[in-house]
């Protein structure tokens, strides 16, 4: 059987964060900094600065040296080096920061402006388009069979038509989702609920309140899809690859549901 998380984002990004300290601490308890001074390595010094006390005298001589040690590997690196993107990212923080240590409010900050970029090119380019299993229109086609075996020939229809409504329908779900990620005013009467569907199947999402209030999110396989909802009491259901989910939540902030058949 699957399991079928609800989550408040809040939390989430709390646990993922003291998962993560948790580890680096753990490592760094038993890593041996006595010669650290004389360390090349890009790795080593950035395990200490991220654990260092912030008046470590250290800092000063190692701090630069990690910019250099990574802007001279950047020079020389291959474009196909899968550590670019990583290491680029490190000398941006050490521009900024003493160390590429982030806090919860900061990787919080980071994945909602990644929220914030990824509607914002949809007002410029159009919705996303995919065909059956995830996968964007525009690759190889595939058959709709996943969508017609997995779910009711009612959340078929449903969730063909939630991806195929037009283009200006969609700009003002876009403009509305933009909005409630930039409110943060804790008196506002609506709220955005993120789907994340881990699932090889795509889904359809009901989000069921009271007096016939229904919201339906169309979430394809290994994607995520947000709307805004008013605050309150709800049922969630959907079907995933096939089996049966619900719970109940209450909304009266934002939200991620964790989607997954396994």
């Amino acid at each position: 059987m699957g399991k079928f998380y609800i989550f408040s984002i809040k939390k989430i990004f709390l646990l993922l964060f003291f998962i993560s300290f948790a580890q680096v601490s753990a490592q760094m308890r038993s890593k041996d900094f006595s010669r650290i001074m004389k360390s090349k390595s890009i790795y080593e010094i950035d395990g200490f600065l991220r654990v260092a006390h912030p008046n470590d005298s250290k800092r000063l001589v190692l701090k630069p040296r990690l910019v250099e040690l990574i802007t001279e590997y950047l020079k020389y690196a291959h474009p196909a080096d899968s550590r670019i993107p990583e290491l680029q990212e490190k000398l941006a923080l050490l521009k900024t920061k003493s160390s590429t240590a982030i806090t919860f409010e900061e990787m919080q900050e980071a994945i909602k402006q990644k929220q914030i970029a990824l509607y914002k090119e949809e007002l410029r380019n159009g919705p996303r388009r995919y065909a059956s299993g995830g996968a964007a229109a525009s690759q190889t086609s595939q058959t709709e069979a996943g969508v017609v075996q997995n779910m009711s020939s009612e959340d078929q229809a449903d969730y063909k038509a939630i991806l195929a409504e037009t283009p200006t329908v969609h700009k003002e779900k876009t403009v509305k989702i933009l909005n409630s990620l930039f409110d943060n005013d804790p008196a506002s009467k609506e709220s955005i609920v993120m789907v994340e569907n881990k699932s090889a199947c795509d889904i359809l999402v009901k989000i069921e309140g009271v007096g016939g209030l229904v919201y339906k999110l169309a979430v394809p396989a290994s994607t995520q899809q947000s709307t805004v909802v008013e605050k309150g009491n709800y049922l969630f259901s959907s079907s995933i690859c096939g089996a049966e989910y619900v719970s109940q939540k209450t909304v009266q902030k934002a939200i991620m549901v964790s989607l997954n058949n396994k």
